[in-house]
């Protein structure tokens, strides 16, 4: 699942009537228009945000050809696509039948989309055996989890990576200004946004289920203005530190 920032916000779906746990699930995303009410740079794999979201997640981690990788939330197929050329496997897994289906559609143009396979499951249960990946990538998936269900992620990454794989992971940091302005209503807020993660909180809840961070840190975004402020300032202003990110290995 991904969401992003241009020069104005993205119409949003109303939140339909949630189930007896009053959370955002599956159906959210399958009967709202979810995916079809994104603004172009979403829908567009070739669009300048989603070549920088490629970029950007590659530059954490580049998995190499003989790598297995688990591309968790996989949302539009983004990087399912992008990956099928460089990797032995991709497994391209939502818990959204619409998701799967939008994949399915943007591989089914692609040469290399034999190489994945497209999996309908929960991040925080995976049906896939102990060991069985060499890299999770997991890009702009959390925000979009509740606490526990981030938890459960956590686990589930760890059980299903090898000794040594690893775990990447991308996110829009809550301290910077666009995410406060939509706390204070002068932006939309995304409602499929229900948890925003902070850098020390992944940090911690990774270590704490057996993995050693690598890498983390901030990015900035896509957007030209800002991301030269944000290049400068990062390192002192929190305001300015657009996207989390992480690189952890099983240990």
């Amino acid at each position: 699942m991904s969401h992003g920032s241009t020069s104005g916000p993205p119409t949003l779906p109303a939140v339909p009537a949630s189930g007896a746990s009053g959370r955002i699930g599956a159906e959210y995303y399958d009967s709202s228009g979810y995916f079809e009410e994104g603004a172009a740079h979403l829908l567009d794999p070739d669009s300048p945000f989603q070549r920088y979201r490629v970029a950007e997640v590659l530059r954490i981690h580049e998995p190499v050809a003989t790598d297995c990788v688990l591309d968790l939330g996989c949302g539009w197929g983004t990087f399912s696509a992008a990956l099928a050329p460089r990797v032995k496997a991709v497994l391209a897994a939502d818990f959204s039948l619409k998701s799967l289906e939008l994949t399915r559609k943007r591989l089914s143009q692609e040469a290399s989309g034999g190489r994945v396979r497209l999996l309908c499951a929960d991040a925080a249960a995976l049906p896939l055996a102990d060991g069985s990946v060499d890299v999770v990538l997991a890009a702009d998936l959390v925000e979009h989890l509740y606490p526990d269900q981030t938890a459960a992620m956590v686990e589930e990454c760890g059980r299903v990576l090898r000794a040594g794989g690893k775990l990447v992971l991308w996110t829009p940091n809550p301290s910077h200004v666009l995410e406060r302005l939509r706390v204070i209503g002068v932006l939309r807020a995304d409602p499929s946004h229900v948890d925003y993660k902070t850098l020390p909180g992944l940090t911690t809840l990774l270590e704490r289920n057996g993995f050693r961070i690598d890498r983390s840190g901030y990015r900035p975004s896509h957007l030209p203005v800002f991301r030269w402020a944000e290049r400068m300032l990062q390192g002192i202003v929190p305001l300015m530190r657009r996207r989390i990110t992480v690189l952890a290995s099983r240990i």
